[in-house]
């Protein structure tokens, strides 16, 4: 799991090779969520009722969420760990950053 710069235009310039397992799940997180908006354009094509696609609504960015969680989760354990130890303390205010993004 190492973090390496290179040319990558929706990573601001980073790349991070992930291993087998941590890719897969974060994969199958989005298709999961991939399914529930396709739900919610099913419901709206057939006029299901508003506070049903709320909830649906509701679900997905439940489940962005918890993406959002694993990743971050991740991340702090290895990119920033691994840059904090190789004396690279410019990613804390990086992960500082990203955070108030998130927390919006």
């Amino acid at each position: 799991m190492t973090t390496k710069e290179s040319e990558c235009p929706h990573c601001s310039g980073k790349h991070k090779e992930r291993e087998e397992a941590e890719k897969k799940d974060l994969m199958n997180r989005l298709k999961r969520i991939e399914g529930q908006v396709r739900g919610v354009e099913g419901m709206l094509e057939s006029g299901a009722y508003c506070t049903d696609i709320l909830m649906q609504v509701s679900a997905i960015s439940s489940a962005l969420n918890s993406f959002n969680k694993v990743l971050l989760g991740n991340h702090v354990k290895t990119c920033v760990a691994e840059n904090i130890r190789s004396g690279n303390d410019e990613v804390i205010d990086e992960l500082v950053t990203a955070l108030q993004k998130l927390m919006k």
